[in-house]
């Protein structure tokens, strides 16, 4: 089976769901990588942080959120087209994200203060994105198109290919009307006529239970019911999120489960398919992961089918990165001089206000009566050779800009002769504050160099990491040994940011995400965005405490019930009781309450008030009393690099090493100083503790009060 390289106008319905999560987000950068028919729109997100936005337009056709270490590094000088997508998009909103009717078409418009522009990626032939304006004419696109029936070309209005027939969204008349005009068998006719494409004409067929041959004249009309039946429940899986994303392999085992080790990825689908109910699939928490990790493993797969598997210069790369990075500091470096410089002239001039007024006094004084540019410069130095010392401080007259340069304190000074001393030290205050905001923009390009320069040392580190395994067990025999990472000497960072990481955060032992906050306007958002059904709330039986979620499902899934195990209610509850004032109290255990989230609301009964972070239980609650307090701080080293805390049981099995902590005499910051001297004695590489485990990080994950180490 061949790999699937475009995807379906059912996969477009599946994704436009997903992706209009991301409305809001802000367009940093666009990248165009004309060799490979790619498109990269770099965004930032308030809860999920960087995000990268793929559209793919050659012999692949797809449209997807990335991994970091998934995107390509930055191509070279940037095309005109991608200049033009910067210059209209920087800085803009992303605002809607709409499939075309049920076409291969992703529609994506930004709004900027200045506008609104809007993408039009068509996935399908051989491939486009046009750029139109507000009112839908076309500013540029990457292929111009003149046929018949439309035409996508610069300074044109933008056209549409024909509607297509939408089966997702006809009424049940109109639906089967469709169908009976066919005059070819069933999955033909769903195929074609109703644009479901092949896969899903064969899949709707078996959901129905109906030969894929039978012609459609020879369908009874409980046949045809049957057959819309499965259409409109598959229209309510796209419509409500409720997906089943997966990656199918080629037929029998993955490598994983210890079968033929060169077995392929083959396809991806929004839904769980019964016509692949022989293959095995992978499960992923959102269609656009699975898409993620089907098109880059693909790719690679290519590579290595095709034979291209000379090892990349990473080197180079690495070494061009770190020299941007050094040119992008030593500007921000002359940024900063310059706007120091600006501002101590503009503190200047009021140290020396009555100086500086007698000069501009004069000067206003001469061109009210007419007096030339260069008799006032003559007469001022006449009165520098008296010893006047106003006009000893003038070193310059310009006519020609209405200006005067005085030296004040061994300091050169421009100023506009036609105002005050106030307007001219207001405008030197503007201009450092101008220059301050370039460097703020190189502080932010010096961040994303960074960032490629990290993806760049990920994929390398990947590439060996793969690299070694084929050399070290060319059979597969072998167990891989575990890493000793206080042994190591040099230890690789790995970010992965979580929108989760603004609140306090732990994953339970059985792999649950709770999360908590750490203020009242934290218990504001967490009770308000955050709290979904199937979760579960808990707050200690104690003023003070945090609003704490066990989390069923993540944001881009679909809410749902879970049987959470007991060992992570009992984690959550330890969880709660942890970072309330029951800790900050020195004591070693509290009761806890569970409830559901329809429990809790921001709606007091008549007569009551509920403070900033307050909120109300109402109905049975779930106690776990007398919950011992326990806190553990540890650093893990394997997917990603960072400072975890939370309860002990569920912190030790996912960290390199951890200190468990206890209600105690040592103050926040100075537990957190103790705890990083720890970690320095116990890595080989001190180096990596500085980076991910400074003490303002440690700190973030100890409770209110006082804490010390326990001994064991």
């Amino acid at each position: 089976m061949d790999h699937k390289r475009e995807l379906t106008s059912v996969d477009l319905a599946a994704l436009e769901a997903e992706l209009a999560d991301f409305t809001g987000a802000k367009l940093d950068k666009a990248y165009l990588y004309a060799e490979d028919d790619l498109v990269r729109l770099k965004l930032r997100d308030f809860d999920r942080g960087r995000v990268e936005f793929i559209v793919e337009l050659g012999d692949v056709k797809s449209a997807y959120v990335a991994a970091a270490d998934h995107v390509p590094d930055a191509p070279g000088r940037p095309p005109d087209f991608a200049m033009m997508l910067r210059n209209r998009l920087s800085g803009a909103d992303l605002v809607r994200v709409e499939q075309f009717e049920f076409d291969r078409i992703l529609e994506l418009e930004f709004d900027r203060e200045d506008g609104s522009t809007t993408l039009v990626a068509e996935l399908f032939g051989d491939g486009n994105l046009a750029v139109l304006d507000s009112h839908g004419e076309v500013i540029d696109c990457l292929e111009t198109v003149r046929l018949k029936s439309r035409t996508v070309a610069p300074g044109t209005p933008y056209e549409f290919p024909s509607a297509r027939f939408n089966p997702l969204t006809v009424d049940r008349d109109g639906f089967l009307a469709r169908i009976r005009e066919s005059d070819a068998d069933l999955v033909r006719t769903l195929a074609t006529q109703l644009n479901f494409g092949g896969l899903y004409g064969e899949e709707l067929c078996t959901r129905a239970g109906i030969d894929y041959n039978v012609p459609v004249e020879e369908l009874s009309d409980e046949q045809l019911d049957r057959v819309y039946e499965v259409v409109s429940a598959l229209e309510r899986q796209l419509r409500e999120g409720e997906l089943d994303p997966r990656v199918w392999y080629e037929d029998g085992d993955t490598p994983d489960d210890g079968g033929d080790p060169d077995r392929r990825r083959v396809d991806v689908t929004p839904v769980a398919l019964e016509e692949y109910e022989d293959r095995y699939s992978e499960r992923f928490g959102s269609f656009t992961d699975a898409l993620d990790d089907y098109f880059h493993n693909v790719q690679r797969e290519e590579e290595v089918e095709g034979g291209e598997t000379t090892r990349p210069d990473f080197e180079s790369e690495i070494a061009k990165y770190e020299r941007i990075i050094e040119q992008q500091q030593g500007a921000i470096e002359d940024f900063q001089a310059d706007a120091d410089a600006e501002r101590e002239k503009a503190e200047l001039l009021y140290a020396r206000y009555d100086l500086v007024d007698e000069v501009l006094s004069t000067v206003q004084d001469a061109r009210s009566d007419d007096v030339a540019w260069a008799d006032i410069e003559s007469t001022f130095a006449e009165g520098a050779d008296r010893g006047i010392p106003a006009a000893e401080a003038v070193v310059g007259v310009d006519g020609s800009e209405g200006t005067v340069t005085l030296e004040v304190d061994g300091t050169r000074v421009t100023v506009d002769a036609a105002t005050g001393v106030e307007k001219n030290a207001d405008e030197l205050y503007k201009e450092a504050k101008r220059i301050e905001g370039k460097k703020e923009g190189a502080q932010a390009a010096v961040e994303d160099t960074r960032e490629d320069l990290e993806a760049v040392k990920q994929r390398r580190e990947q590439w060996e990491a793969d690299d070694g395994d084929d050399d070290a067990d060319p059979d597969g025999d072998s167990e891989d040994e575990p890493t000793d990472w206080l042994a190591e000497p040099s230890i690789p960072i790995r970010k992965n940011d979580q929108w989760y990481e603004q609140f306090r955060w732990f994953h339970t032992a059985d792999g649950f995400l709770v999360i908590g906050g750490r203020d009242a306007d934290d218990n504001e958002q967490l009770v308000q965005k955050y709290l979904e059904r199937g979760d579960k709330f808990f707050h200690a039986q104690a003023h003070g405490g945090p609003v704490t979620v066990l989390k069923a499902t993540g944001p881009s899934e679909a809410a749902r019930d879970v049987d959470f195990p007991q060992s992570s209610l009992k984690q959550a509850a330890q969880f709660a009781v942890s970072y309330s004032s029951v800790w900050k109290d020195g004591r070693f255990a509290g009761d806890v309450y569970m409830v559901d989230p329809d429990q809790v609301s921001k709606t007091p009964e008549s007569g009551e008030y509920l403070e900033k972070g307050g909120f109300a239980v109402r109905g049975d609650r779930t106690y776990f009393e007398d919950t011992p307090v326990g806190v553990a701080v540890g650093i893990t080293c394997e997917d990603r690099t960072s400072v975890v805390g939370g309860p002990p049981a569920a912190i030790e099995g996912d960290v390199a090493t951890s200190i468990e902590i206890e209600p105690g005499q040592y103050a926040q910051n100075d537990t957190a100083k103790r705890l990083y001297r720890e970690f320095k004695a116990r890595f080989a590489d001190e180096s990596f503790v500085r980076k991910v485990a400074s003490p303002d990080l440690i700190q973030e994950f100890l409770p209110p009060g006082g804490s010390r180490m326990v001994e064991k």
